[in-house]
């Protein structure tokens, strides 16, 4: 196994009530691991503590060795904006930017300059037969593909860890299976692993393994008694 993140053992609370309870998961380099269960299980959940996003209230989540709950709010935004690449349901794209700025965005805000970040942005729209739309404005696309555009923007910094949460959830049944494709393929070609969320039993079935959250239990499909090893944070 090549973990490239883990949760170990990990809790989060929203006031009394419990949204993870001692939550294992370790996905490898590579892999693309669906999240699923009920609305309100703890999947969106899991994702965020996965991404950085919320920190845990107990246990301890990695990402390639180093302890991401651990870090402060400044370090995760930079592990995020570096190494991580996300695709949300509706997109949420900046309505104020034409397409190709958007995707670029990233890249500038990681201090890349703005002729390389075109540079990508244009590969990336053409490999996504949206080249065409590098003028329009998100409020001008259709749901498929402002989607296209936001998985662009995601992979647009090659990060190590993709971040889909229901990424298919507003699209129809074509445009959700060319996204899908759009991210086993950065998985295949680039080695990103690919996290998941959704509740559709048929994007689940492309993935390479699937994890089931219930009432805040994660439980692996493939491994279900294997424990997540986290070294030095034994209990």
């Amino acid at each position: 196994m090549n973990a490239i993140l883990t949760a170990r053992r990990v809790r989060k609370s929203f006031g009394a009530t419990p949204a993870l309870r001692d939550a294992d998961l370790a996905v490898d380099a590579g892999e693309v691991v669906a999240v699923m269960g009920p609305s309100g299980s703890g999947k969106s959940t899991l994702l965020h503590c996965l991404a950085g996003i919320l920190r845990p209230d107990e246990g301890v989540v990695t990402f390639n060795g180093r302890e991401l709950s651990a870090m402060s709010e400044n370090e995760r935004t930079l592990v995020r904006r570096d190494h991580f690449g996300f695709v949300f349901q509706f997109g949420q794209l900046v309505p104020e930017l034409p397409v190709m700025q958007n995707v670029m965005l990233p890249l500038l805000l990681a201090g890349r300059s703005r002729r390389v970040a075109r540079e990508r942005a244009g590969i990336l729209l053409e490999r996504l037969d949206i080249a065409g739309l590098g003028r329009r404005r998100p409020g001008e696309l259709s749901g498929g593909q402002a989607q296209r555009v936001a998985v662009a923007r995601a992979l647009v910094t090659s990060p190590e860890v993709v971040f889909a949460d229901e990424p298919t959830g507003s699209l129809d049944s074509l445009a959700g299976e060319q996204v899908m494709d759009l991210l086993l393929t950065a998985a295949r070609e680039q080695g990103t692993a690919v996290v998941l969320v959704t509740h559709e039993a048929r994007i689940a079935a492309c993935t390479d393994r699937e994890i089931l959250v219930r009432d805040g239990v994660v439980i692996d499909q493939a491994h279900p008694s294997v424990p997540v090893p986290v070294p030095g944070h034994e209990r």
